[in-house]
């Protein structure tokens, strides 16, 4: 038992070895590398047409502070069919979107990782939180919370 568990730690930490490293982005909502509360999971569509849920929603209270994810200049702030919404085009090719949020800045502003882009608005639909999206194409979707640190991950002997 002793030397699964030896091998298993192993495979662990030279799997580690190999994996690409974690982006600088952080939670929109806290600033935290981590996801703090997660409302509702990503459930992005295989085609575009599919129904779906093309990013995530964070727990965050009406008026609260929103942060942009990562390092970015604001493609867009304003609305999109009636909700107030801001994206921001980073570096690395990914533009995030976060929604409802009253913006603060304006299309072209430089921003840097944690600064405060705007305050969560009222959500149309009446859902509560964030939600925060993230695409590297038009009509190419990923899950946001890919952007953020890995969690660690502990053994423990039995």
């Amino acid at each position: 038992m002793r030397i699964l568990l030896l091998a298993s730690t192993f495979c662990v930490l030279a799997l580690s070895a190999f994996a690409p490293a974690a982006n600088a982005y952080v939670d929109p909502t806290s600033g935290e590398d981590r996801a703090r509360a997660v409302l509702r999971a990503a459930d992005i569509p295989a085609q575009n047409w599919l129904p779906g849920h093309r990013g995530v929603d964070l727990a965050l209270a009406v008026g609260a502070d929103v942060l942009a994810a990562a390092d970015g200049v604001v493609a867009h702030a304003g609305h999109v069919a009636g909700m107030p919404v801001v994206s921001i085009e980073h570096p690395d090719g990914i533009r995030t979107t976060y929604q409802p949020v009253q913006p603060l800045v304006a299309a072209g502003d430089t921003v840097t990782e944690g600064q405060v882009i705007g305050r969560l608005g009222l959500h149309p639909g009446g859902d509560d939180g964030l939600h925060w999206g993230a695409r590297t194409a038009p009509d190419t979707y990923l899950n946001p919370l890919i952007l953020l640190a890995r969690p660690t991950i502990r053994l423990k002997p039995l």
